[in-house]
């Protein structure tokens, strides 16, 4: 990949589609990881309005200290951009205290990740709606339309996705070329949606680098008996989740009614 090409190719495509758009600017939730970094540093370098909003929901502190560091370089490096914080806990624990009880609380802890991911994008367009700004995705290639890694009408529900024909991988690579804080290039990926520090290998059961690799192989139209131990089972994985996320990546069915019915 040409590296310097390729973010700068990024930048202009999100000036030029904002400016068409007659929008001031971008919106970006700042998570602390690689991802929305890299996003909200392509996004400051168009030179429109940025508003990077932090928004923890019984956040990590670890993944709330490496966001606050990079706002804090993002601002020191681009006079355009802004931050905002709106701890959205409370939010959060209302809503939760106003559902039903459930009899196992674990029953509810994959949903309760997701509402988590809608409250801030309903966040995101609040601010977006009010600043007119358009909100920036953060979903790589793999994610997205790979094995649909995102939340639906959550960190799923965008504007704009600037990084999203990159692989996990390429993202790093312009993550380095923009000279991201090291701490947030080292962190193991997660989604942030758990109140702790698992990782999006320990929910998906595979690396990004072996889901980049089973990609490209399920494009080439391999098979799984192509494959042996590790490489049959993390294929095995990607096709799983693929499969069962297909609602995330294709457009909403739509029932069409016959002609001979109107």
């Amino acid at each position: 990949m040409q590296t310097e090409k390729v973010a700068a190719y990024i930048t202009t495509w999100l000036r030029e589609y904002a400016e068409k758009a007659h929008i001031k600017g971008f919106t970006i939730g700042i998570s602390g990881g690689v991802d929305s970094a890299v996003t909200s540093t392509l996004c400051a370098k168009t030179g429109l309005d940025l508003l990077v909003l932090e928004m923890p929901i019984h956040q990590d502190e670890r993944q709330v200290t490496r966001a606050t560091e990079h706002i804090a370089w993002l601002q020191k490096k681009f006079a355009n951009v802004k931050r905002m914080k709106v701890d959205l806990t409370p939010v959060f624990d209302s809503l939760v205290d106003a559902l039903p009880p459930v009899e196992k609380e674990e029953d509810r802890f994959m949903a309760l990740a997701n509402t988590r991911a809608r409250l801030r994008m309903t966040t995101l367009y609040y601010f977006a709606g009010l600043y007119s700004l358009l909100v920036a995705g953060t979903g790589n290639k793999v994610e997205d339309f790979g094995v649909g890694f995102f939340t639906k009408y959550g960190d799923g529900g965008v504007d704009v996705s600037p990084i999203a024909d990159l692989m996990k991988s390429e993202v790093y690579e312009i993550a380095k070329f923009l000279e991201i804080n090291d701490d947030i290039i080292e962190a193991a990926p997660t989604d942030g949606l758990w109140g702790d520090d698992r990782t999006d290998e320990a929910q998906i059961g595979a690396t990004y680098p072996e889901l980049e690799w089973a990609m490209r192989m399920d494009e080439q139209e391999k098979s799984r008996d192509s494959f042996s131990e590790r490489k049959k089972e993390v294929f095995d994985i990607y096709k799983k989740l693929n499969s069962r996320n297909q609602h995330k990546m294709s457009p909403i069915p739509i029932c069409e009614i016959p002609e001979d019915l109107n």
